[in-house]
């Protein structure tokens, strides 16, 4: 089932963007696996994905540990100050920095690694109060400190729009982070200015963000079907 999924999935990709007249190549794909046992992992890694997001610190820990770090982790998930080592140790990407006392945290850590790490500002586009990440407004103010930091590398946005039954209903939110990344490149706030990483879009709405500028689509449910209840 993972194995059809997954070719489904790439084959949307693809479509979607050749039809936005973009390279699919452009578009990475992050298997969201939070609550997702190591097996189901194994075998989308036997069909060539590589690419896994988790939310939980601990857990991501465990299965990095038990997978031989043969993944690329992407920690898509609240992350707090004190769990910075690990993430420090194990991610590839972290997408959910949202304030300088994390990305202190961070670089304090990955300083003792001796590791620079590619991060995403997690940008509340909608001003929900039920989501993490900075205000649009902040995002400046944030990028810059950042700067000053040099373990860290900076290479683009990551938002969860505010929640809602019609995916359409999703489209001005990623408009608004691709707008808000093109501002940011134009005063040279990002690693590599010239290729900002949006990511945007889950199962339900990431043809919308491909249409809109995404260069990652974070998907779960869609890849292994409805997942367990964390206990």
């Amino acid at each position: 089932m993972i194995a059809d999924n997954l070719q489904r999935i790439k084959e949307t990709i693809n479509r979607c963007a050749l039809r936005c007249q973009r390279n699919p190549e452009d578009i990475q794909l992050i298997a969201v696996s939070k609550t997702i046992p190591v097996s189901s992992m194994r075998e989308a890694l036997q069909h060539g994905q590589r690419t896994f997001g988790e939310n939980y610190i601990q857990e991501a820990e465990q299965k990095w540990n038990e997978l031989e770090g043969a993944i690329e982790l992407h920690f898509i998930g609240h992350l707090q100050t004190n769990k910075a080592k690990i993430a420090a140790r194990i991610s590839s990407v972290i997408e959910t920095v949202d304030s300088l006392r994390l990305a202190e945290a961070l670089n304090k850590h990955l300083n003792v690694l001796d590791r620079n790490l590619k991060i995403l500002i997690q940008v509340n586009i909608g001003n929900d109060p039920n989501k993490s990440g900075t205000v649009p407004e902040h995002v400046e103010e944030l990028l810059r400190q950042i700067q000053l930091l040099p373990r860290i590398e900076v290479i683009g946005l990551m938002t969860i729009p505010p929640l809602s039954p019609d995916p359409e209903a999703t489209r001005p939110w990623f408009k608004a982070l691709r707008h808000l990344a093109e501002k940011m490149a134009a005063k040279g706030l990002f690693h590599d200015n010239r290729h900002v990483a949006l990511s945007m879009g889950m199962s339900d709405d990431f043809k919308i963000a491909i249409e809109e500028g995404a260069t990652m689509v974070r998907i779960g449910t869609a890849l292994f079907g409805h997942r367990p209840v964390r206990a």
